[in-house]
């Protein structure tokens, strides 16, 4: 744990004090016009763009990623703006991303139309994961394959500090639960319960549900904490970290809203360790079990569960 504290304690004395103000500002602005204006439904739902799903998710995700980079450039006199590779990528991450949330990966399972959602629903998360590893596969082969697979480096790996990280966040995890927009939203198992009342689930349907979703921050943590961080630290250093993390905020805008504030702080948490370990383990322990957390705090929050 100590170890943990001493790279966010050398992190904010690196830090240029006038990016991160910048980012948290331009993190605050999406924000607002999120909650207020609608930004996201507005942009992926705007008839006028080709593919509306896809355009308005890159819109939103380049306006947050690619703006950070900028300033860092503008405040401290960086040149990788000039880097044809580094530019190439700078476009290619919210595009992967944007990508990920505009697929529709329905497939027909069953003739049962309430085993179809089901099983639709179950696989969609598994199907992305297996799309977004294979796109930052093959950016890797090209470009990177003189480091691990983006975050994959479990070498002295200790696993005990996130465990008490994700100890600490108990507390928090459940006062948000007794919130009434927490428990609208959770547990995710809710959005297929209503089949229950056209077929039989299981608790082993329920459990097979949730070890899906949480397959899905298996891919968040290789694109965000892995890609975001690792594929851009040679030309960015330690300030790969802020802009990672301004993307990773928009992500969460169909989330509460004190989720999506939160997120801004963990993202940068996780962005400092795995700069420093080189690994996205321990993230994934930290996002993984705050999932399962949130879970369980919407099902005891919710007494019809």
């Amino acid at each position: 744990m100590n170890e943990i504290l001493a790279y966010i304690v050398e992190y904010f004395h690196y830090v240029n004090k006038k990016l991160l103000l910048l980012c948290t500002i331009q993190t605050t602005i999406l924000i607002f016009l999120n909650y207020h204006n609608r930004l996201e439904w507005q942009l992926t739902t705007n008839q006028s763009l080709a593919w509306p799903e896809f355009t308005g998710h890159l819109i939103l995700f380049a306006t947050a990623f690619v703006l950070p980079y900028f300033f860092c450039a503008l405040i401290l006199k960086k040149s990788f703006l000039s880097n044809k590779l580094f530019i190439i990528l700078l476009v290619v991450a919210p595009a992967i991303f944007s990508l990920k949330m505009a697929l529709h990966t329905w497939f027909p399972f069953s003739s049962d139309p309430g085993w179809n959602e089901y099983w639709n629903q179950v696989y969609s998360w598994p199907a992305r994961l297996l799309i977004i590893v294979t796109i930052l596969f093959f950016v890797w082969l090209l470009w990177d394959s003189d480091q691990p697979f983006y975050g994959h480096a479990a070498k002295n790996f200790k696993w005990i500090p996130y465990l008490l990280m994700l100890v600490c966040m108990i507390p928090l995890i459940a006062a948000a639960s007794t919130q009434p927009d927490f428990l609208a939203m959770y547990p995710k198992l809710k959005s297929v319960m209503h089949l229950a009342e056209h077929i039989r689930l299981s608790w082993f349907h329920k459990l097979l549900f949730e070890l899906s979703y949480g397959s899905d921050f298996f891919g968040i943590e290789i694109f965000f904490r892995g890609f975001l961080i690792l594929a851009f630290v040679r030309w960015a250093g330690m300030d790969a970290i802020l802009p990672m993390t301004c993307f990773y905020c928009t992500i969460h805008f169909g989330k509460p809203l004190g989720e999506c504030i939160s997120s801004y702080f963990g993202g940068l948490l996780l962005g400092i360790v795995v700069y420093n370990t080189r690994s996205i383990y321990g993230g994934l322990i930290v996002h993984l079990g705050i999932a399962w957390l949130m879970e369980i705090g919407g099902y005891m929050g919710n007494a019809s569960f």
